[in-house]
């Protein structure tokens, strides 16, 4: 079959022709019918993250069609519609117990990430993890579900958004569209910030109720001033350089939540006694959960999040989808059609 691979940090990406995988028992193959692009890929391209396994197939945004199953899984599923949860954890540690396998120290497998992902033609994965699609939903608006949702689901939960918090999402983009609408529908009152018009004109259409365009604005000062004077109750910051971090940080009320989802090569540095005299709250957040694979998938079923999807295109034009990546081009994402 056809796979994107990855050869390790500063290599390009390579199409090549590799073995099919077979099922194990418990497992089921999925063949890939659209595969999101996520912020990661370009970490691992410029090694930033990078877990010392290669070649590998990256992509963990993935929806597909069971295509075979192995030992002890119902021939039913063959033909499913379904998207993939890409962790698998241990089974047995206490976050796995308590269903946070996306925090298990030994897990079996995370595709895309240290185990083969969803740029191919085919991926193998535990029947736990192919969750049910339904058919309300195409298979290029699923894939951001895999990530771009649940990532903003699990995030606010963290930060325990409530009814009436004001919100800043300081990076509008697949995950910030994603807490953008979260948000909301938590009784929230959202600011999106960014660089991009386009990208802050979607993140207004999601339900942002103010829009702050970095670099032409003082992102802390006008955060202030929308929310008169007290500053945010929880900030998401997806960036994560040296200047949003600053400015993430000076936008944070009393008692505030500063929620890191984002990172880059630069350090996160804040005097504490900033946290201390207002009794700030600086957490981070890392992908998501089963349960809350499903329950996003639910959101977006019943048109309550709304995935955006800038562009499909086929496996063999995954550089264009980089580079248009990297550029800041995408409103959304870009979907890779095996």
């Amino acid at each position: 079959m056809r796979a994107l691979r990855y050869h390790g940090p500063r290599q390009p990406l390579r199409l090549e022709d590799v073995p099919a995988p077979e099922p194990g028992p418990g497992d089921v193959i999925v063949r890939v019918t659209a595969a999101g692009l996520c912020h990661t890929e370009l970490h691992f391209l410029s090694g930033l993250l990078d877990l010392g396994v290669h070649p590998l197939t990256l992509g963990h945004e993935i929806v597909g069609r069971v295509e075979r199953v192995g030992e002890g899984v119902p021939l039913s599923r063959v033909g499913e519609r379904v998207i993939v949860y890409y962790y698998a954890g241990c089974g047995q540690c206490p976050e796995c117990l308590r269903g946070d396998e996306n925090l298990c120290a030994a897990p079996r497998a995370e595709h895309g990430f240290f185990t083969d992902g969803g740029f191919a033609e085919r991926v193998r994965a535990p029947a736990r993890n192919a969750v049910p699609l339904p058919d309300a939903v195409s298979d290029a608006d699923a894939a951001p579900i895999g990530c771009g949702v649940t990532t903003a689901v699990h995030a606010a939960r963290l930060a325990r958004v409530a009814l009436g918090d004001w919100v800043v999402v300081y990076g509008a983009g697949g995950v910030g569209f994603g807490l953008v609408q979260v948000a909301r529908l938590q009784g929230a009152r959202v600011i999106a910030v960014g660089r991009s018009e386009a990208k802050l004109a979607k993140a207004r259409e999601l339900g942002a109720e103010a829009v702050v365009r970095a670099g032409a604005e003082d992102v802390a000062a006008r955060v202030r001033a929308i929310t008169g004077g007290r500053g945010a109750d929880v900030v998401f910051e997806l960036v994560a350089t040296r200047e949003t971090m600053d400015a993430s940080v000076k936008a944070l009320g009393k008692r505030g939540r500063l929620v890191f989802v984002g990172y880059s090569e630069d350090a996160f540095q804040v005097h504490p006694i900033q946290l201390v005299v207002n009794e700030q709250v600086v957490t981070a957040s890392v992908g998501n959960t089963l349960a809350e694979l499903r329950l996003a998938v639910d959101l977006v079923a019943q048109g309550r999040v709304r995935t955006v999807v800038d562009r499909t295109l086929p496996l063999e034009r995954f550089q264009d989808a980089i580079d248009s990546l990297q550029a800041g081009r995408l409103v959304g994402r870009a979907v890779l059609v095996p």
